[in-house]
């Protein structure tokens, strides 16, 4: 008798989706050498849920802390990730084929086996100090999210914008995590010197779609809450529509922005979906998983974007895309933002001119 080899479902490692969790599976990053996987022993199996894996947080002494980069299509120089890794779990985070640098998985192990930099305010003190340092905006949140549920603890983020704050250094930040309503006590005085900016990053704002898309950021309206918590505070927030996943997440483009219109947002910014090296392949196990009717035309306009590619690397393109869709995305965005009035300026007007690097501390303190 003819055996059937096993069907997607019957294997041991098919994706499946974990509640809580972004990615349905752990692949291996692409520097491995040795690949790893499950075999049928032939007992019986009963069926059960896919194990629910626990955060673990690793303390790490960074040797550096600031990020440089010569980017054309990026608006900051200098950036600064308190993280490695992000709890956040979103499926298309770009970041996560950094994981592999770790000899970690960019699926499960990126928002589970995470990196804390504990000396990072420490770090950021003596960079400041550099007789050759010249001050320009440092950006938080460009790899991963300074606000993600970790940050709740250990307060790294906080630690950073305290140094930033102490010697008037102008700073802009991502996120899409309420908790940076935590720090307005910092951000409000650095708001008034003109040294912060804040983005709120908004996907959509369907509570269900969010729960697998993002799993652990904060819900769509409580980042629209934040936006007006931080705006009626006197710290200018925008927000991002980043990133539109085309007939996933694009058809929020006009709702999301008329209510951070309604939220005192003036400033708005987009991406369109980016799937560098591994996470192509983590976010088709998501299509499967949770829009299999839609699979093949999601990928098929992602395609259309990327001159016929899963991703496209390039300066001038990798952000917004290019072809009809990418164009009628483009349109829609501008529109909506002139509706509302968003963006009828595009200066951030951070003030670089306050700053006070940090002094060495002298034997003889403040006596001369």
């Amino acid at each position: 008798m003819k055996s059937v080899p096993p069907t997607d479902a019957d294997r041991l490692d098919a994706p499946t989706r974990i509640k809580g969790r972004g990615a349905a599976s752990n692949p291996e990053g692409r520097f491995e050498t040795i690949g790893k996987t499950r075999e049928d022993d032939g007992w019986h199996r009963e069926a059960e849920a896919a194990p629910r894996p626990p955060t673990q947080v690793t303390e790490e002494r960074a040797r550096s802390i600031i990020s440089r980069n010569d980017s054309p299509d990026i608006h900051f120089t200098q950036s600064i990730n308190p993280y490695r890794g992000c709890e956040h779990g979103c499926i298309y985070c770009y970041a996560r084929p950094s994981h592999a640098y770790l000899n970690l998985s960019p699926g499960i192990d990126f928002e589970t086996k995470l990196f804390a930099k504990t000396n990072a305010a420490e770090l950021l003190r003596k960079e400041l100090a550099k007789p050759g340092y010249v001050c320009s905006p440092i950006n938080l949140g460009a790899n991963t999210d300074p606000y993600q549920p970790i940050e709740r603890s250990r307060r790294i983020t906080r630690s950073v914008l305290e140094v930033l704050s102490a010697h008037r250094h102008p700073c802009t930040i991502i996120t899409k995590n309420a908790l940076i309503e935590r720090d307005l006590d910092l951000l409000v005085p650095m708001a008034q010197a003109k040294l912060v900016h804040a983005f709120v990053s908004v996907t959509s704002l369907d509570n269900r779609l969010s729960s697998t898309l993002e799993p652990r950021a904060s819900a769509p309206h409580r980042r629209i809450e934040a936006v007006a918590a931080l705006n009626e505070a006197g710290v200018p927030c925008g927000v991002m529509v980043a990133p539109i996943i085309p007939m996933v997440t694009d058809r929020w483009i006009e709702q999301i922005l008329e209510r951070a219109a309604g939220a005192g947002a003036k400033h708005a910014g987009y991406t369109v979906l980016r799937l560098p090296y591994e996470l192509k392949d983590l976010f088709r196990e998501w299509l499967d998983l949770h829009v299999p009717q839609r699979a093949e035309h999601v990928m098929s306009l992602i395609r259309q974007m990327r001159s016929g590619r899963d991703n496209d690397p390039r300066f001038g393109s990798r952000m917004r895309g290019e072809g009809e869709f990418a164009e009628l995305i483009r349109q829609r965005f501008r529109l909506a933002c002139r509706r509302h009035g968003i963006n009828t300026t595009r200066e951030l007007a951070l003030d670089v001119t306050r700053f006070a690097p940090p002094r060495a501390v002298s034997p003889q303190r403040e006596l001369f």
